[in-house]
């Protein structure tokens, strides 16, 4: 149970001060709500009714989200391989070269088919 205290300290600390903090904000922050606070906000476009259902979305934003997903998992293995690039020596070298380089492949793939272009 001692090598888990810091932890649990820790953790209790985080959590006072998050109902801290909240608790806090709704006892001495403002209240003066107005019509446009109450709306919601999206990067200053200003909301369109939707359809009964949700509507349908182009594609467009389903490949852009797949693209980030994968240059995410991209940097993602990176990290490791930054920290113990002197242990792995010339064979880690030559391995990530290759994952880069079949990860540029596949950039470059979208980015000739235009994947990348935001229309």
């Amino acid at each position: 149970m001692n090598a888990y205290a810091p932890i649990l300290v820790l953790g209790a600390l985080g959590a006072g001060f998050a109902i801290f903090s909240v608790v806090m904000a709704a006892l001495v922050g403002p209240r003066r709500y107005n019509r446009a606070k109450l709306e919601a906000y999206e990067c200053g476009i200003e909301p369109t009714p939707q359809p009964s259902g949700g509507g349908r979305f182009p594609i467009k934003y389903y490949l852009t989200a797949m693209l980030f997903i994968v240059f995410d998992i991209e940097i993602v293995f990176l990290y490791p391989w930054a920290v113990t690039f002197d242990a792995l020596g010339l064979f880690g070298l030559v391995e990530m070269l290759l994952f880069a380089l079949t990860v540029f492949v596949a950039y470059a793939y979208v980015w000739r088919r235009g994947g990348l272009e935001w229309d």
